[in-house]
């Protein structure tokens, strides 16, 4: 019972992390009157923290690897509240995208530390479904944080929004450092002990062809995330709390429950083919991506919920897998670093794909960049099936080993 405590103390961390870094995603009208944001600018709000995000994710999961992950990530969550304090007070487009590069270095320590940690203190027979409870939190913060944005532009204005937001971070942040101060938790193995370098992980063609599919998995959901909020308010003529509640909780809510179903389905099925948490990331992957071209291309809003719907129910198979099967063919001790290689390839595609979708949403439109994009995810899903099916047995790493 204290292990699932834990995990429901990390939730509300994970939850406020994704309100801090959703809420602009949902203020676009807002940046473009008041600091004359350009459509292409907007995307990249998204793309810079992403990028900035993903190209420490290596670094900072070492780091986890390294040191106490709790201590990492109590600090991780302060830095970042600090930084959404800093952005409701941005004067410019470059003030407002540096303190967003900020907060994606400050958050880059809190995945790794936090699941590495999570992974650490669960068994290996309910590790899918702990890391998919952590993971609702993510969902749970998007949803909240789309409707939060809209709310707050249209009633408090943007800036107000952003300030309530940082004060919430910084209270738990000292709630959460006083809490987990009472766990025993495993300290990191020291390197000299470790017997696995961290550049182990990179020789399993398992977890190779794993971050290939969850790269291009990417690219096509963080278009979701930052961009249907906006296609909603413009192609269907809705206000911006409507749109931002409208694109985020019909998402995430079936997200939540493919979640759920992913992590329970990953854990049974490994129970009598231990590769079986690969194959659901990988049926994720397959399945979800005709969902998400056809939420751009629907002609009604009815049509466009109904898709995005279908795509989060599937996607979160993916989702509740990805890290939960990486760690079945790495070492434990490089827990925290496999997780920032998966991070940085899901956050550079994603951030690419939001730019993309930025740059291209006047001419081609953006079913026409998640149709080009998913087809290749696809692909990607079909060949991690493969691989696993040939290489699988000879790189697994359980638990224990």
């Amino acid at each position: 019972m204290r292990s699932w405590t834990l995990v429901a103390l990390l939730w509300v961390a994970y939850f406020i992390n994704y309100i801090d870094r959703q809420v602009a995603f949902s203020v676009f009208p807002s940046l473009r009157q008041e600091l004359g944001f350009t459509s292409a600018e907007l995307g990249f709000i998204g793309t810079v923290f992403t990028w900035v995000y993903s190209i420490c994710m290596p670094f900072s999961g070492r780091l986890a690897d390294l040191v106490r992950r709790e201590r990492i990530i109590v600090v991780s969550l302060a830095l970042w509240s600090l930084c959404t304090l800093g952005t409701s007070m941005s004067g410019s487009v470059n003030e407002f995208l540096f303190w967003r590069a900020a907060m994606g270095i400050t958050e880059s320590f809190y995945v790794p530390a936090a699941l590495g940690l999570i992974a650490s203190v669960l068994p290996d027979q309910i590790r899918s479904r702990g890391l998919a409870v952590h993971t609702t939190a993510q969902l749970s913060g998007i949803a909240a944080g789309g409707w939060f944005g809209g709310w707050a532009a249209d009633m408090l204005g943007w800036r107000s929004g952003f300030q309530i937001l940082a004060g919430a971070g910084l209270v738990y942040a000292i709630v959460l450092g006083f809490a987990v101060a009472r766990f025993r938790l495993p300290k990191p193995t020291p390197i000299a002990k470790s017997g696995s370098g961290p550049f182990d992980v990179i020789r399993s063609r398992c977890f190779l062809a794993l971050i290939v599919a969850f790269l291009l998995f990417c690219a096509v959901l963080w278009v979701q995330y930052a961009w249907l909020a906006n296609h909603m308010y413009e192609q269907f003529r809705l206000s911006m709390t409507e749109a931002g509640f409208t694109a985020t909780i019909f998402l995430q809510v079936s997200t939540a429950a493919g979640v759920l179903l992913g992590g329970f389905a990953g854990d049974r099925l490994t129970r009598s083919i231990p590769a079986g948490r690969l194959y659901v990331a990988a049926a994720g992957v397959i399945l979800s991506v005709p969902f998400a071209y056809a939420t751009f291309a629907a002609g009604s809003l009815s049509a466009a919920v109904t898709s995005a719907c279908g795509f989060g129910l599937f996607s979160g198979l993916m989702m509740s897998n990805v890290f939960a099967a990486g760690y079945d063919v790495v070492a434990p001790q490089n827990y925290g670093f496999s997780t920032g290689l998966l991070n940085l390839a899901g956050g550079l595609a994603g951030g690419a794909g939001i730019l993309g979708a930025g740059v291209w949403k006047e001419s081609a439109g953006i079913s026409a960049v998640v149709g080009v994009t998913g087809a290749t995810a696809i692909l990607a899903g079909i060949v991690l099936a493969l691989v696993v099916a040939r290489r699988f047995p000879a790189e697994w790493r359980p638990a224990a080993a």
